[in-house]
């Protein structure tokens, strides 16, 4: 189309300059609005011109036509563009309200939830309140019938009552009592236990009971060597062991202390030391459990107990 308007243009403008040389008495002049004298050419050339100008006419209504067409078209475009637009806008917010009623519906259910939990909680709740209240009155009543039985019993006591200096003096009597009495009984038991067995085979026994941990029973035997001044050193250092092993440290102690006093050159002294010591720092007399570690160290260098010594001082700090 731009070509065909192009080409038209030109020969227009051809025929114009053509037609732009008047004759010397204004006859074949075609620019005349009236012309005459006309040759059969110039008769032709009036005519192509009418056509020119009619195409001419015809070729700018055609332009200016597609002007239009092309401002609607683009005005049609922006529109459509404008409603496409408006159209994802419309979209984003569909989208957005869906999401929103999925999570009320979410929140809805989860607070139905909630609530059916929480009123059976308070079923729960009021039943468990109410077996309190019923376990509580049968404590009450029995209470009750205790306190009643306890007044029968002070009304007995205020009837057959006895002073303060009588009750301890009967109190001492019945001790004495059990005393006489146990040691009557644990001599007896204890002679016939031992009946019939040397001492040394009782000192070997009581090896053999604390050997397999029986330290109740080794207790016994230790004891009974400590009655009959058999080896009293060791035995003391022993039942210090079991005292020792049973985290009784106080006894521990006194009977390492014992030990330590009838015979302080046995060899069993820096395991009797080391324990003393470690003894001393459970109880929580730091200062003389350093002083006995130390003394492990010191004076047996190179031993089992000098090395564990160290290691218990270092975590005293």
């Amino acid at each position: 189309m731009n070509s065909f308007i192009v080409a038209s243009l030109a020969t227009v403008l051809f025929f114009s300059t053509l037609m732009a040389e008047p004759s010397a008495f204004g006859a074949g002049d075609i620019s005349n609005p009236e012309p005459y004298g006309l040759t059969q050419e110039e008769k032709q050339l009036l005519e192509n011109k009418k056509h020119l100008n009619k195409v001419t006419n015809n070729l700018t209504d055609v332009s200016t036509h597609l002007k239009k067409v092309t401002v609607k078209s683009n005005n049609q475009s922006n529109k459509l563009d404008s409603l496409r637009d408006r159209l994802d806008g419309l979209q984003g917010i569909l989208e957005n309200l869906s999401q929103k009623e999925h999570f009320n519906k979410k929140s809805l259910k989860m607070l139905d939830e909630m609530n059916a939990k929480r009123l059976l909680n308070a079923n729960e709740f009021e039943k468990r309140l109410s077996d309190a209240i019923q376990k509580n009155a049968l404590k009450i009543e029995k209470m009750k019938l205790s306190l009643s039985s306890l007044a029968q019993v002070v009304q007995e006591i205020s009837k057959n009552y006895v002073t303060k200096a009588e009750f301890n003096s009967l109190v001492m009597d019945v001790n004495k009592f059990k005393d006489v009495v146990t040691k009557e009984f644990s001599s007896t038991t204890m002679k016939t236990m031992f009946s019939g067995k040397s001492k040394a085979q009782i000192a070997k026994e009581a090896k053999n009971l604390f050997d397999k941990q029986r330290y109740t029973e080794a207790i016994k035997y230790y004891s009974f060597l400590i009655e009959n001044k058999y080896k009293p050193a060791r035995a003391h250092y022993m039942i210090g062991e079991i005292y020792y092993f049973r985290k009784n440290y106080s006894e521990a102690i006194a009977y390492f202390k014992k030990s330590a006093k009838l015979y302080s050159k046995a060899s069993y002294m820096s395991i009797l030391m080391l324990y003393t010591g470690i003894s001393m720092q459970k109880s929580g007399d730091i200062k003389n459990a350093k002083a006995f570690l130390k003394g492990v160290i010191k004076k047996y260098p190179g031993t089992k107990a000098a090395k564990v010594a160290k290691k218990q001082l270092a975590l005293i700090g």
